[in-house]
């Protein structure tokens, strides 16, 4: 009866008992005292008992969860992405020196509290990045496969009750709004036309072994520029994919090359050698024969297929640059040559390498219809992406069936 007395004699200065670990300051704060899971005592503030006593419904709840509530409210998302990293021990460099993650999430975003971070915050900050930064699809995959696997760490910790970023990217895909910015192949006919422009060009030919190597194997730009005259069987005509030549930025500030090895068993392939993919090696090991084999080691691997003029390996930028001056400089021609000839030029759109690599994956699709086969000879993870490229190469191989069909099926 004593110790009942002196608790309920204990209230606000509004006259309402209070309960046992809360109290008021002369200021009118009000405050609650707890022990977490850990058994640290900790305090929790508001300016009305009301307020106070939401939030304690929130600390007893999480306590019964074993979630760390306080942990939660003082540990920002950097710091989690950070303490995520450091336990990566595996982890590559190009990975763990992250340029997305310190460009883009950690200036603003990443300096948010994880308990204040709901599912609509998630989804409004990568709907900024589409709208204000123009980000596609790849890009923002890139920001999410970062920024998930931080919050999934911080609910295994105890630290937050769900995922905020749970389901975020299968919003915004399934979104009319959504540009998922989809690289298209080049047509049969701009195809031809960049191929045979190159190859005729007293400029530009150098390039053709590497192109038709690009063209012809459907090889990442990575993978294709590692490669090792070991990685080929000429005997054989394989090729042999397990490994990737990365140029990155590094923790020093400078860009450096790297060997990095597939992150998936998928990455880790044969793929057969046509006889223009055969050449194209052959063609590349006369020359250098001729010029010198490079001396080039990259985190001690040697021997490389494609090499600069300097017997160094090639960076993808400089691929990219060379596309561009040759597609504009055949446009230019062809535009001229058109016009002698009245015809509707045959121009080249604007490409990159790994538009390559999307073109053979389309012709490809247009001749074989084992997806599975397909997916291994492209190293995709995920099938998923092997069936939206073999479906728009079908539709587009449907309607020019279609096409051909009409003049031999008499309706009337």
């Amino acid at each position: 009866m004593e110790v009942s007395a002196i608790a309920s004699s204990r209230k606000d200065s509004k006259g309402r008992v209070l309960r046992q670990g809360e109290s008021q300051r002369n200021n009118g704060y009000y405050i609650y005292q707890y022990k977490d899971v850990n058994g640290i005592r900790r305090v929790i503030y508001a300016s009305g008992l009301v307020e106070l006593r939401k939030r304690e419904k929130t600390v007893e709840r999480d306590k019964d969860d074993g979630i760390d509530t306080y942990a939660g409210e003082n540990t920002t998302l950097n710091a989690a992405f950070d303490r995520y990293i450091a336990g990566k021990f595996n982890l590559k460099q190009s990975t763990r020196t992250n340029y997305m993650y310190d460009k883009y999430v950690r200036p603003a975003f990443g300096n948010r509290r994880l308990h204040q971070i709901k599912y609509s915050d998630v989804k409004a900050f990568y709907y900024s990045l589409v709208n204000e930064r123009n980000f596609k699809l790849n890009s923002m995959e890139i920001i999410h496969t970062l920024i998930h696997p931080v919050f999934t760490m911080a609910v295994r910790d105890g630290i937050i009750r769900l995922n905020p970023a749970s389901g975020v990217m299968a919003e915004i895909k399934r979104s009319d709004e959504w540009d998922k910015g989809t690289r298209h192949a080049l047509t049969l006919e701009q195809q031809r036309a960049f191929m045979q422009y190159t190859a005729n060009s007293p400029i530009y030919n150098h390039w053709l072994p590497l192109f038709t190597v690009l063209l012809g194997t459907g090889g990442r730009i990575g993978e294709v520029l590692g490669l090792r005259w070991e990685d080929l069987d000429f005997e054989n005509r394989t090729i042999s994919i397990n490994h990737s030549l990365i140029y990155r930025l590094q923790d020093s500030g400078e860009c450096e090359n790297h060997i990095s090895t597939p992150k998936t068993k998928a990455g880790i392939r044969m793929i057969p050698m046509m006889e223009s993919v055969y050449q194209a090696f052959q063609q590349e090991y006369r020359r250098q024969e001729e010029e010198g084999f490079s001396t080039a080691i990259v985190d001690g691997y040697t021997g490389f297929a494609f090499t600069n003029r300097f017997g160094s390996v090639h960076i993808p930028m400089t691929i990219n640059r060379a596309i561009k001056r040759i597609y504009e400089a055949y446009n230019e021609e062809e535009i001229q040559t058109a016009k002698k000839e009245k015809r509707q030029p045959v121009l080249i759109p604007h490409f990159s390498c790994h538009h390559l690599r999307h073109t053979f994956c389309t012709r490809f699709c247009e001749n074989e219809s084992n997806l599975k086969v397909i997916q291994e000879i492209m190293g995709h993870s995920d099938i998923t992406t092997t069936m939206n490229i073999y479906a728009e190469a079908t539709e587009n191989k449907k309607q020019v069936a279609i096409i051909s069909l009409e003049s031999k099926v008499e309706i009337m």
